[in-house]
């Protein structure tokens, strides 16, 4: 894991390949606790019976399920240290390239875009890159913007 220890190091670290994830296995029993919680039971994603004759012969992991997965593949490639809050200010990009069937492994690559200062903080944009075990494209690119802001920061 590369653990960036302040501004200067996340700012030296744009255009850099932070690192690459562990593989996760996509279980039927993850997509449908995705679909419980989203309200998102499209049979495409629910239904292995009636999925096994569809599209994609088997059934597949919502995109958003894939998209959020980012924070905790993201968590085993690179940290922020010190007593910073981290807060999600939005994507710039989204894009599901490959759907991730049932039983796949995925994976994060993730990639420092840019790094600004900003009023509350200091502004982060990451790439992350979803890998599929044994695809040529990967299952989606996100560009991610999150502001670190220092603790007292927070407060006012």
């Amino acid at each position: 894991m590369r653990v960036l220890n302040d501004r200067d190091e996340i700012a030296d670290a744009v255009g850099d390949e932070l690192g690459v994830s562990e593989w996760l296995k996509i279980s039927q029993e993850r997509i449908d606790l995705f679909a419980d919680a989203t309200g998102d039971r499209q049979w495409i994603h629910v239904d292995p019976e009636r999925a096994a004759d569809g599209p994609f012969g088997a059934t597949i992991a919502h995109g958003y399920l894939t998209l959020s997965l980012l924070p905790f593949l993201g968590a085993q490639v690179y940290a922020f240290a010190g007593d910073v809050a981290r807060v999600n200010y939005g994507l710039n990009k989204v894009r599901f390239a490959t759907p991730v069937r049932v039983g796949a492994k995925v994976r994060n690559r993730v990639r420092m875009l840019e790094a600004k200062d900003v009023q509350r903080g200091q502004q982060v944009t990451l790439q992350h890159m979803i890998e599929v075990r044994g695809e040529d494209k990967p299952a989606c690119v996100a560009e991610t913007v999150t502001i670190l802001m220092d603790a007292q920061g927070a407060h006012g």
